[in-house]
């Protein structure tokens, strides 16, 4: 399976915040959207990834003012990223090795979405149960031997 299948499973709705916002601003989001992760838009561009984790050192750094604390100086710059080309496992490999819950998904200089741990485990999920109603209708279907064959 490749990431773009992914994102055609999950779907491709982005959610976005600008640098200069707060981390308060940021959470919101995050809460009111039920998401883990904003991409952080500057200009048009990706200029980073926030995740809880990013929000997490933040609060850790900043103590009660954290809210206050603004998103540029606290999310991921220059994030890793996948390609919609990518393989499954390599993109599963690439997360795993390098602690990274979400990717954003690139095409050349496109934003095509983002990728969660959980979207991967739903993609296997959905292809492991695929394989096996495939599998369980050719043994259903396999042919008998006819009368006087020898098995």
């Amino acid at each position: 399976m490749l990431v773009r299948e992914i994102l055609a499973i999950k779907g491709k709705v982005l959610y976005t915040i600008a640098p200069e916002r707060t981390l308060a601003e940021a959470v919101a989001i995050m809460t009111e959207q039920d998401v883990g992760s904003l991409v952080v838009f500057s200009k048009g561009r990706m200029a980073g990834v926030l995740t809880f984790r990013e929000v997490l050192r933040a609060l850790h750094r900043h103590g009660s003012a954290w809210g206050e604390a603004s998103v540029a100086g606290s999310m991921l710059g220059d994030p890793l990223t996948a390609a919609p080309n990518m393989e499954m496992d390599e993109l599963r490999r690439l997360m795993v090795d390098h602690h990274q819950r979400y990717l954003p998904v690139m095409d050349d200089a496109t934003l095509m979405g983002v990728v969660s741990f959980h979207d991967v485990a739903k993609a296997v999920l959905e292809e492991q149960s695929f394989e096996n109603r495939m599998l369980k209708n050719y043994i259903r279907n396999w042919p008998a031997p006819a009368e006087g064959d020898q098995p």
